[in-house]
């Protein structure tokens, strides 16, 4: 699995895995398709966001661990 840091460009996190857009935006990221968001690190968005990136990069690391493990297991 590739670890989210808080340094990964938005637009490179929404290809890693088709669970990040969903998450990203039910915790305050709304306007994660924006063009201007695509250039900004995870960091970035979340100081804009008034989030944690720190909690943030815990959260998304947790939910891609816990979509790889749904999938590989079926």
């Amino acid at each position: 699995m590739t670890e989210v840091t808080k340094d990964m460009r938005i637009g490179d996190l929404l290809q890693m895995n088709d669970m990040i857009a969903p998450f990203l935006m039910q915790n305050g990221m709304g306007c994660v398709f924006c063009p201007s968001s695509m250039g900004e690190s995870l960091e970035e968005a979340c100081m804009v966001h008034g989030l944690d990136s720190d909690m943030m990069v815990a959260d998304l690391n947790d939910v891609i661990r816990e979509y790889e493990e749904t999938h590989n297991a079926q």
